[in-house]
């Protein structure tokens, strides 16, 4: 009988206790929100490098359509005139299609397509209307020079 008891305190002894596990649980907590913490600036970063990547490539695929064409196509037409031939005028004498589907934003909005644009007169304006979602606001993300902040 004695040694049936010596086995069951080994047992117990060999256990964590609830402190020591809630201690573990506080420390990767703290960790994990750090992490988060400091990658939060990174997100962002991140989005604003595809929109300027998904830019570049539409920008390049309007200006093989108005090398082609003469033209760019309309606001009207927008970029859509990429992924489906335009059944408005002005036609395209040579279109192929560029893309599979219109490409979204990183926060899902559709790029807007100006032509001419306010900010390019003769050509485009393509932007995205940045995490506010709203047009014509300071973090829009767009294919025009922005002027850096003066200190």
């Amino acid at each position: 009988m004695k040694n049936h008891f010596k086995l069951r305190i080994t047992r117990f002894q060999n256990a964590f206790t609830l402190l020591e596990i809630m201690l573990v649980v506080v420390i990767i907590s703290l960790l994990l929100g750090a992490a988060i913490y400091n990658m939060g600036g990174n997100v962002e970063k991140a989005r604003a490098v595809r929109v300027d990547a998904d830019i570049s490539a539409m920008k390049t695929q309007l200006k093989l359509y108005n090398g082609l064409n003469g033209f760019y196509p309309t606001s009207e037409q927008g970029l859509k005139a990429l992924v489906e031939q335009p059944s408005t005028e002005p036609r395209p004498r040579h279109w192929s299609q560029s893309f599979e589907q219109v490409p979204r934003d990183p926060w899902d909005k559709e790029y807007n397509y100006v032509c001419p644009g306010k900010h390019n007169p003769n050509s485009f304006d393509l932007f995205s209307c940045g995490p506010d979602r709203q047009p014509g606001t300071a973090d829009d993300l767009g294919n025009w020079a922005t002027e850096e902040p003066k200190n």
